[in-house]
């Protein structure tokens, strides 16, 4: 069995916005579906190609579906409150000399899965660090 031809079809605007609402909701591309008049009004101001707007189309596709598969990471992990590492003052926690990871930001022992100790007084932010680092390596 073969695949079927394209074949050109003349449509008015409005079922051409039909035709594409139908065909995102089929292959499941909620971006492009809620999005396609935006990029579209830009395509015809910039004089895009038709290269060129698909691939605006379909970035901003997967743009998307990389932000909502973080934050579904981020929510599975049960965190009990936003933490991130830019909110974290490193200056007031400096690491011990010759012991650890001086930067933490890198996420070198989360991603070699190498165990995480955290050491320091009362009200140091250790849980804050935690929830940071386990929120970074989410997204």
């Amino acid at each position: 069995m073969s695949q079927p031809k394209l074949r050109s079809r003349a449509m008015t605007e409005q079922a051409a916005q039909a035709a594409v609402d139908q065909a995102c909701r089929s292959l499941r591309l909620p971006t492009i579906r809620a999005r396609v008049a935006e990029p579209t009004a830009a395509a015809q101001r910039e004089q895009l190609t038709y290269s060129g707007f698909l691939a605006e189309l379909l970035l901003a596709e997967c743009d998307d579906r990389d932000w909502r598969r973080s934050a579904r990471r981020i929510k599975a992990a049960g965190f009990p409150r936003e933490k991130w590492l830019d909110d974290f003052d490193f200056d007031a926690n400096p690491p011990t000399p010759g012991r650890g990871d001086p930067h933490p930001r890198r996420l070198r022992l989360v991603r070699k899965g190498q165990p995480l100790c955290l050491i320091g007084d009362s009200g140091t932010g250790k849980p804050h660090m935690l929830i940071a680092l386990g929120t970074a390596a989410a997204q």
